[in-house]
């Protein structure tokens, strides 16, 4: 009998294993069913939405689908990362990989979450598809995208009229050449804006609080370093600020921001702000007429009270805190700092010395090192030079 007993048991075992292995028995395998299952329903609806199809309907909620359709895509897949299951029920996290069509090298990667149901025959459907957590929006998740190709650029905007968008598209088409100008032509050569109904929109995108971009009229996102498959960049424009420039004011603003494109994959954690800043506001600046009283109103008024800045901009100076007099004598003395050095060393040594700083992996020693080889000076020599500069240029 206990003979018999032991081999019952180790068939019953054998058993329960291979009802497992077919039915998912003990739960394992049920879940790596419905991971497959919706990482399959998750590439039929990226493949609708590179086909413009109407399958994407199929997939679930529709939503979104046709504030998509104006935007060129080049590749858009989903990673499945994660599934919680409860029944029916599941929420799932996945990373939404896209390539804008004619300007993006490397994908845009962004964290998404996306809530699913299951019918009576077991097909999973997307309900919700949203940013995950403190990820930023897309410009799609706030309403329908249009689109405007430029000669050398690509204006996506949230409404706004066509007539709108081509203006900043010939804004942007004038900036890409004047970087390259000053830059050299060894970088993409083209530029995305995105530009949102409102500066609530804007800070959706960027994953802040409105209150962080009031009064900055546009930046620039993307990583630094990489090289020339650095991640695509995108520059995103506050409407409310934009519309208070003036026609000069607007192109210095999206030069300048097509310049930080230009010079991303030169830029890197051992690059400091005054140099990034001053360097792309000497681009926005170069050939704009302006003197360095109009370009630099508010350290023009501090040296006027004989308050000459001891050093240069630290990265805290550039911080969207509110004061908005001493952010703008930060950016100013960047500015000053990087027109002085196309000056006395020429417009070449400068974007070398961007380069070379760029090139190290950390800050420690960064701008000292690339100041003695390309400069032939110390940070001391430096900043006593451009306190003297800053002094003549706006007395």
């Amino acid at each position: 009998m206990a003979g018999r007993t032991r081999v019952s048991q180790a068939a019953v075992a054998a058993l329960c294993l291979l009802l497992a292995a077919l039915v998912g028995c003990g739960g394992g395998p049920a879940v790596d069913t419905a991971r497959a299952e919706v990482q399959s329903l998750l590439d039929r609806r990226a493949e609708a939405v590179l086909d413009r199809d109407a399958a994407y309907a199929r997939t679930g909620t529709r939503d979104g689908f046709d504030n998509l359709r104006a935007v060129p895509l080049a590749d858009w897949s989903y990673r499945l990362t994660a599934l919680d299951r409860t029944g029916d029920r599941a929420t799932a996290a996945a990373d939404l990989s896209y390539r804008v069509d004619g300007h993006d090298r490397s994908p845009v990667v962004t964290a998404r979450t996306l809530s699913l149901s299951r019918d009576r025959d077991g097909r999973w459907s997307v309900e919700s598809d949203r940013p995950a957590g403190e990820s930023s929006q897309q410009l799609w998740d706030q309403g329908r995208a249009r689109a405007v190709r430029g000669e050398r650029s690509l204006v996506l905007g949230v409404g706004r009229s066509e007539e709108a968008l081509r203006d900043y598209a010939e804004l942007a088409d004038r900036a890409v050449p004047a970087v390259s100008d000053a830059w050299g032509p060894r970088w993409a050569r083209s530029v995305v804006v995105l530009v949102p109904e409102t500066l609530e929109g804007m800070a959706g995108l960027l994953g802040s609080p409105p209150s962080s971009y009031r009064g900055i009229a546009a930046v620039t996102t993307g990583a630094t370093g990489g090289g020339p498959r650095a991640p695509a960049d995108r520059v995103i424009v506050n409407p409310d600020a934009f519309a208070l420039l003036g026609d000069s004011g607007r192109q210095v603003v999206l030069t300048h921001e097509t310049a930080h494109v230009a010079t991303r994959a030169h830029t890197s954690a051992a690059t400091p702000l005054w140099l990034s800043e001053g360097y792309a506001d000497w681009v926005g600046y170069r050939g704009a007429g302006r003197t360095p009283a109009e370009a630099a109103p508010e350290l023009a008024h501090a040296v006027g009270r004989g308050e000459v800045p001891d050093a240069l901009p630290q990265d805290e100076d550039f911080g969207f805190t509110g004061d908005a007099e001493g952010l703008a004598r930060a950016y100013e003395g960047s500015w000053l700092a990087c027109r002085m050095i196309a000056d006395r060393w020429g417009e070449e040594r400068l974007g070398a010395f961007y380069r070379a700083v760029g090139a190290h992996e950390e800050r420690e020693g960064a701008v000292e090192d690339a100041m003695s080889r390309v400069l032939g000076v110390t940070p001391e020599e430096f900043t006593l030079q451009w306190r003297d500069f800053v002094r003549g240029a706006l007395r």
